[in-house]
């Protein structure tokens, strides 16, 4: 990483974990609240011409692929992804996981930081995914508290279109990020998601916050 810290692919047979030091940020073992970050975003956006979505963070993929398979022929997808060792990973011991995706004419691959995308957008975007840590905290950078902070969640709602969503994925509740969304000007859902696979039980979080 960027700051020193050290993300490492661990692979046992054809399962796959994505380390930061020792905590687990990602598995193929359980998808579930990954895919439903993007399915549940992509039903906010029905009946929108040509959807522009913005994802912070690649992963696994699991949250793009679930949008390619149901957003049209005229959607566009940028996936912003700071580390490119995630995309090596990916196009390598990962390519059979990945099926493509990667290159699919409807995604655009930037090689840096979401923030700067978002910062760099006004009403650009129909909707933002964020999914760059294990909550609204920065885990992976200490940098990325700056994205769920007030000036953060601001410059997300001027990145995106009016009706837009910012959705936020979380493996754990925080109410006080629901309030910070709402003063920011959203109006806010919190749905609690069954992470499936091995973690059948485990619930993750997830915030649909739509720009007034």
């Amino acid at each position: 990483m960027p700051d020193g810290a050290l993300l490492r692919l661990v692979q046992c047979g054809d399962a796959f974990t994505i380390l930061l030091d020792r905590t687990e940020l990602m598995s193929t073992r359980a998808c579930g609240s990954e895919e439903a970050l993007a399915t549940m975003t992509c039903d906010r956006l029905k009946g929108r011409p040509a959807p522009d979505l913005l994802i912070g963070g690649y992963g696994m993929g699991y949250t793009l692929r679930a949008a390619l398979a149901v957003l049209g022929p005229d959607a566009s997808v940028t996936v912003a992804e700071l580390v490119p060792e995630v995309i090596a990973w990916a196009r390598g011991p990962m390519h059979a996981l990945t099926a493509g995706c990667l290159d699919d004419p409807r995604v655009t691959l930037v090689g840096d930081d979401v923030a700067m995308l978002i910062d760099a957008a006004r009403d650009g975007y129909d909707a933002i995914l964020l999914d760059v840590d294990n909550g609204p905290e920065g885990l992976t950078r200490r940098v990325n508290d700056d994205l769920y902070s007030a000036e953060g969640l601001d410059a997300a709602r001027k990145a995106l279109k009016p009706g837009g969503v910012l959705a936020v994925w979380s493996a754990f509740p925080d109410p006080a990020f629901a309030r910070r969304l709402a003063e920011a000007g959203f109006a806010v859902t919190e749905c609690a998601v069954s992470e499936g696979g091995d973690d059948e039980d485990a619930l993750h979080m997830i915030w649909f916050a739509k720009k007034r």
